[in-house]
């Protein structure tokens, strides 16, 4: 299966400052003043994409009931009571 690209000619005004860098930096990478600009806005234009604000989270909870003594603000105490139980005092 052939991919056929199909490309538009467009004008584009630079002032003076711009175009030189333009044309500095298309050099210095080997590629033409055309493919530079179009590689830049395309780099440009899939930032912009990547910057949207991603979908609203939504947490899924499970009702339950803890064991009495869980403290929910301090897990590590629950590890350490898994740990004294399964493995008895330090």
């Amino acid at each position: 299966m052939a991919v056929i690209l199909f490309t538009m000619r467009t004008t584009i005004s630079l002032d003076d400052r711009l175009d030189r860098q333009v044309r500095r930096e298309a050099a210095a990478r080997g590629m033409s003043v055309s493919a530079f600009i179009a590689r830049t806005l395309d780099d440009a234009l899939k930032q912009r994409v990547r910057t949207e604000p991603a979908p609203p989270f939504r947490l899924v909870t499970v009702r339950a009931r803890l064991r009495p003594g869980v403290d929910l603000d301090r897990p590590r105490a629950l590890e350490a009571g898994d740990d004294e139980s399964r493995f008895g005092r330090g």
